[in-house]
């Protein structure tokens, strides 16, 4: 199955807001390049939340080019089999963490944002990514700063959709 035929499957059983998971369906049907950065119309992308419940944190990274503190995320990449590995993959390289897992249900949220020409919109598929124990963040390219924030700290230096991920990451553990 192609990444395209994967993320329309998972988008069909996720069965939480229902008007946006429309949105992504149609945008899939209409665009067969709707998973690359290359469609204009905008593009399907996948992120995770890092999240350590064992010590009440989730790890945050600042993003380089936005200047926001946001979860683990990026585009779609022809290696990528499935939306999940996306998600995990970027998670993986943005926080230097080995051995994350997914939380498992498949996506947490859905979250739509405008974003610059030429491409319009990022259709972000999010997920929660679980670390090992004894894990160690180290900073990527992509970003200015990484760090660990209390869960009752993310509303003070994130945005809302980074806040509503967080909410409906620890409604599910």
């Amino acid at each position: 199955m192609s990444l395209h035929g994967n993320a329309v499957r998972v988008l069909e059983e996720y069965e939480d807001q229902q008007e946006l998971r429309g949105l992504y369906l149609e945008h899939l049907a209409a665009h067969p390049d709707g998973m690359w950065k290359a469609c204009g119309a905008g593009h399907l992308t996948a992120s995770a939340m890092v999240i350590d419940p064992a010590r009440g944190q989730v790890l945050l990274t600042l993003h380089r080019k936005l200047r926001m503190w946001l979860q683990m995320g990026g585009h779609c990449e022809p290696g990528d089999g499935t939306l999940a590995e996306a998600a995990l993959r970027e998670a993986t390289e943005e926080s230097g963490i080995s051995g994350l897992t997914l939380l498992p249900g498949g996506p947490v949220r859905l979250d739509r944002h405008p974003i610059p020409a030429p491409c319009h919109w990022h259709l972000d598929v999010q997920y929660a990514a679980l670390v090992p124990e004894g894990a160690v963040a180290a900073i990527s390219d992509e970003s200015l700063d990484l760090r660990w924030f209390p869960y009752d700290e993310v509303a003070d230096v994130a945005d809302d959709s980074v806040v509503q991920l967080l909410k409906r990451t620890l409604a599910r553990l």
